[in-house]
């Protein structure tokens, strides 16, 4: 009976250590991770919202200097064409 109790005790130790080494490996590994989370990642997120400020200013620089003058030409000449409709007299198919 006290040989089978040292054994168990021997193998609850080795387990332990094992435990103890795969968790030191597992937290190794976190660390690693944020790291590469931070050297990484927030690099290729930071140069991503450059980006995006890039495309919504070439965006509202299009809608002003392009989209809305040719929206107005086009109302405007919409505005023309109905005049002309109306006062000539000519119907809509």
């Amino acid at each position: 009976m006290d040989v089978a109790r040292d054994i168990a005790i021997i193998i609850v130790a080795l387990e332990s250590i094992i435990i103890n080494i795969l968790m030191a490996i597992l937290v190794i590994q976190i660390i690693r991770l944020i790291r590469l989370l931070r050297e990484e990642v927030l690099p290729i997120i930071r140069s991503t919202q450059e980006t995006l400020g890039t495309v919504r200013g070439t965006a509202t620089f299009v809608s002003d200097h392009v989209v809305q003058p040719v929206v107005k030409v086009n109302s405007y000449a919409a505005g023309v064409r109905r005049g002309v409709r109306v006062l000539f007299g000519f119907r809509n198919r």
